[in-house]
């Protein structure tokens, strides 16, 4: 993908966003929705001794948070592989050697 107008280089960058927005959208609904706006109705459930509310917004939005990076994080290298731009991809010619460690 040399070229960034390409249309490859558009359907990859058409799939990153849509895969960053949909993160974004399950990010919002857990810290603004579970833990501000449902936070009285969810005060209704017991979680661990704590009132789930509460608990969503001082712990289980954080816990939410990093799934949501590993979540981040596979969904991105299973794109970039997809398109040949991963890290593991191998750009060597057929006749060179790879360096000696």
């Amino acid at each position: 993908m040399s070229d960034s107008h390409s249309p490859e280089a558009k359907a990859y960058w058409k799939e990153n966003i849509r895969i960053v927005l949909s993160l974004l959208a399950i990010w919002f609904s857990v810290s603004f929705g579970m833990a501000i706006v449902f936070a009285d109705a969810l005060d209704n459930i017991r979680f661990f001794g704590f009132k789930l509310g509460f608990w969503m917004a001082q712990q289980g939005s954080i816990y939410c948070f990093v799934i949501l990076i590993f979540v981040y994080v596979y969904k991105m290298n299973k794109l970039d592989h997809k398109y040949g731009v991963d890290e593991d991809s191998d750009d060597l010619a057929d006749n060179e050697t790879p360096p000696k460690k």
